[in-house]
């Protein structure tokens, strides 16, 4: 083992032959085998890797992994050149009687000359042979995954009588990577198994919902405060008395503005958690470091400026429900952070050692395409399985337009009860709002009676009132994607109207050219697109102020998404921002 390591050594091939200690070895060779071993793989070929790794610690010929099912027939084999073509070949190379008496005894198996030991037969012999007739040795290890034997470790090897061999050593060193191999295969078949019970759940609540019949019910009164009687609010209202019945993880999907959290208290109001306490946490709006505190709590003087003791809003939720908003906005790091406390229950505070349990009912939500960051690793499997145990669609307000009349006039009669007034709509006004896109959906129709009411003069709300009908629409300068954003028609149609330039933040004399030309050339207008599916909405520019506040509105008060949204950097929407004195909001 000691010369195949001094022939790889870095910066030894032209120096004599130096003892290297063969705890350093082994040591080298389970530091590298363990690191392939964590990386996030396919397990084969991780298994393939450590077989290469162990040929460059080792003398050796050949070396296989063998895993088994629980009724003992093999259901993997890799060696270092494994491939999906060559895994019948494996499955041939096999010594049944050897690989068998290391699973049954459990215990290490030493032969130093194949040929003349009868737990292998004479194909195997021959396909081991050399062409000096060579004596061949043999050495297998058991994979242990906690007290069951899962599978084998072999290697197989040619001593012509010059090799010096130390197979006690061999033995101890290879008895360590089958151990890490053991827990690996445990960890892989867990994820497995828990990912198959999410599935087949998710498929059995499917069939539930499936063939649900709910009475029909004339007048309905509203639940939850959502307001509706459109057949997509009551279609999902009522796969919510379903989904509300078990503790499974629901996952909400829909554009900004559906109302997701409204839809989550709901089915916490409607789930026998209903009692416990109804947490919130939009995702988003926090920076890593300050989510981990914010989610798990922390210790007193786990960081600087901890100075008392803080329960997570996991420990507070416990025996309710978890609302995390914008969960595909978390950080690959952080998702495995969330994922213990997913499976397990259990977590520690920042800064703690104390393991705290909980029983939390998990909603989440997310506008983003999940199975895409998934393809792409942006978002890990694991946890997308974890939280989409459930997924629930919500409806964009263009799929539910005869709610929008009955949204409306509560949204004015809130209004109405807020500043005193009595305003009502009037002839026309109701035309408008069933005629607008609302692509920010139900937000945006809130946002557009407010500010109407808001402006209204008369005791009533016309049509006349309406931004759109005042060339100020804001929808279509923040949906209005390329070149018809930068010239927009007005109401008549016929005379362009320029787009309304933001403030440019002063850029340093040392920026270059090119990074002028790709990521700042013409940085006042806008050409934020409308997301995938979504027609471009029309209508004339509205001034900066209310097109920066819009769109702050539209992004939570997180100045990085609105950047986006308008096509800007964040740097720009805060010199925007300063310049027209808009304060910003914190949730």
């Amino acid at each position: 083992m000691a010369q195949s390591v001094l022939k790889l050594a870095p910066g030894m091939s032209n120096r004599p032959p130096q003892q290297v200690p063969l705890s350093e070895i082994a040591l080298t060779g389970v530091y590298e085998i363990s690191k392939i071993l964590t990386s996030a793989h396919r397990l084969e070929a991780g298994l393939a890797s450590v077989v290469n790794v162990l040929s460059s610690f080792m003398q050796m010929r050949h070396g296989v992994i063998a895993l088994l099912e629980d009724d003992g027939t093999p259901e993997i084999i890799v060696d270092a050149g494994w491939s999906e073509d060559v895994v019948k070949r494996n499955f041939r190379r096999m010594p049944e009687k050897a690989i068998d008496q290391i699973v049954a005894t459990a215990v290490p198996l030493v032969v130093q000359n194949v040929a003349v030991n009868p737990l292998f037969d004479p194909a195997y012999v021959a396909a081991l042979k050399t062409e000096d007739n060579s004596t061949t040795s043999f050495i297998g290890v058991p994979i242990r995954a906690a007290t069951t034997v899962v599978g084998t470790l072999t290697i197989d090897r040619v001593w012509d009588g010059r090799s010096d061999f130390r197979f006690d050593a061999d033995v101890r060193f290879l008895t360590m990577v089958a151990n890490l191999i053991g827990q690996t295969v445990e960890l892989h078949r867990f994820i497995a198994r828990d990912r198959n019970r999410l599935i087949a759940e998710s498929h059995r609540l499917e069939k539930e919902l499936s063939e649900f019949k709910p009475p029909a019910v004339k007048g309905r009164r509203p639940i939850g405060g959502i307001i509706g009687d459109s057949a997509a609010i009551r279609s999902v209202l009522d796969s919510i008395a379903v989904i509300a019945k078990s503790r499974s993880a629901v996952l909400l999907r829909g554009e900004s503005g559906t109302g997701k959290e409204l839809f989550a208290r709901v089915i916490h109001e409607q789930s026998a958690c209903s009692s416990g306490p109804f947490i919130k946490v939009n995702c988003a709006a926090l920076p890593e470091s300050v989510l981990e505190s914010e989610l798990f709590g922390h210790e007193k003087g786990a960081f600087t400026g901890a100075l008392n003791m803080r329960k997570g809003r996991f420990e507070l939720a416990d025996h309710g429900t978890l609302f995390l908003d914008e969960i595909g906005d978390i950080s690959p790091s952080f998702q495995a952070k969330l994922l213990r406390v997913l499976q397990e229950g259990e977590f520690e505070r920042v800064g703690g050692n104390h393991t705290i349990k909980v029983d939390v009912r998990l909603v989440t939500a997310t506008n983003k395409n999940l199975e895409e960051a998934v393809s792409k690793g942006e978002f890990r499997a694991d946890l997308y399985y974890r939280i989409n145990v459930v997924p629930l669609n919500l409806p964009p307000l263009r799929e539910r337009k005869g709610d929008i009349s009955l949204l409306a006039n509560e949204f004015l009669k809130r209004f109405n009860s807020e500043n005193g007034r009595q305003l009502a709509f009037g002839p026309g006004a109701m035309d408008v709002l069933l005629n607008c896109y609302f692509p920010g959906n139900v937000r945006e129709l809130e946002n557009c009676v407010r500010r109407t009411a808001t402006l209204a003069r008369g005791p009533s709300i016309t049509g006349d009132n309406f931004s759109c009908r005042n060339e100020q629409c804001l929808s279509s300068v923040l949906w209005k994607g390329g070149k018809e954003a930068r010239s927009v028609p007005t109401s008549a149609g016929t005379q362009p109207r320029p787009a309304i330039p933001l403030p440019v933040a002063p850029q340093p004399a040392n920026v270059d050219a090119a990074t002028r030309a790709g990521t700042i050339a013409d940085p006042t207008t806008v050409s934020a697109s409308p997301p995938e599916g979504w027609p471009s909405a029309t209508g004339p520019h509205s001034s900066e102020r209310e097109r920066l506040i819009d769109a702050m509105d539209r992004s939570g008060w997180v100045q990085a998404k609105a950047a986006r949204m308008l096509g800007l950097t964040s740097r720009q929407v805060g010199y925007a921002l300063k310049k027209h004195g808009i304060e910003i909001k914190h949730f």
